[in-house]
C-alpha cells in the first residue's frame, strides 16, 4: 500500500484549462484509505482535496480552490500512482471541472 501522509508534491504538467502550474505545492496527509491535503501557489490562493485511496493507491477525489480571481472552483479527479526509479511517486491525473464549463484535462504531479 502506497503511503501519502506527509509527502509534498509539485506540478509538473497539466493541460490548458487547469488552474495548478508547477508553482503550486500540494501538502498530503493519510489517515487509513483517506488522503487529504492543502494546495497553494501560482494561481491557486488556497485549496483542499480529499480522496479515498484502493489498495493499489489510486486516488478518487474531490478539490475545492479559490483562485487568484477570487474565484471558488471545485472539481473530481482520479489519480494513478507510478513509483519512479528514485523511489518518489507520481501521479498522473484525469480530472474534471464540477464548476465553470465542466471541461476535463489530464496532469500530472510529482513527489519533491
Amino acid at each position: 500500500m502506497i503511503n501519502y501522509n506527509n509527502k509534498t508534491f509539485r506540478s509538473v504538467e497539466n493541460t490548458e484549462n487547469g488552474e495548478v502550474n508547477g508553482d503550486t505545492t500540494f501538502h498530503y496527509k493519510q489517515k487509513g484509505n483517506i488522503v487529504t491535503a492543502t494546495y497553494s501557489g501560482g494561481s491557486i490562493v488556497e485549496g483542499h482535496l480529499i480522496a479515498l485511496m484502493t489498495e493499489n493507491g489510486d486516488l478518487t477525489m474531490r478539490y475545492h480552490h479559490v483562485n487568484n480571481q477570487n474565484v471558488l472552483m471545485t472539481g473530481v479527479c482520479r489519480s494513478i500512482p507510478e513509483i519512479l526509479s528514485n523511489g518518489k511517486i507520481r501521479l498522473h491525473e484525469l480530472w474534471q471541472w464540477t464548476s465553470g464549463d465542466g471541461s476535463t484535462g489530464r496532469s500530472i504531479v510529482e513527489e519533491v
